[in-house]
């Protein structure tokens, strides 16, 4: 088994910290790359080429924010999605917004969990702990 590498596309610092420090209250040691920006995030994930090739040996699991100043997560995902060396990552979005129609279309574009984040301080930190318990039993699969 790999160890995975969690990608944390955040661009709330607040949150950041927030949602780090209860994954690692639930027991998850993993990496953890933080992205404050969607560019800083694509120039991870898919190198200087732009090719995506650098994350082909990485095992990844992707938190995304949809509301990011420089790019909706939207795209972020369905490049994530369509591209051969990062489409089988799994996406966590993660985010405040609970309308129905843009959480239809992150599962449309290939979102594998959809979660809204809890506007209460104490929900939001139950909630991120959760979410480490469940990154403590899935499996990534392989990229290609």
């Amino acid at each position: 088994m790999h160890p995975v590498c969690i990608v944390m596309i955040e661009d709330d610092e607040g949150h950041a910290r927030l949602i780090e420090r209860n994954i690692r209250r639930a027991g998850v040691l993993n990496d953890i790359v933080p992205c404050r920006s969607g560019g800083e995030a694509l120039a991870y994930l898919f190198g200087p080429d732009g090719s995506g090739e650098v994350s082909a040996q990485r095992h990844l699991l992707i938190l995304l924010d949809l509301n990011l100043p420089d790019m909706s997560g939207f795209d972020i995902l369905e490049r994530l999605k369509s591209n051969d060396h990062t489409r089988r990552s799994p996406v966590v979005v993660l985010t405040t917004t609970d309308d129905q129609r843009e959480i239809q279309r992150c599962y449309d574009l290939g979102c594998n969990v959809y979660i809204t984040k809890p506007v209460d301080y104490d929900n939001f930190a139950h909630a991120i702990r959760q979410l480490g318990l469940f990154f403590s039993v899935i499996q990534v699969p392989e990229n290609p």
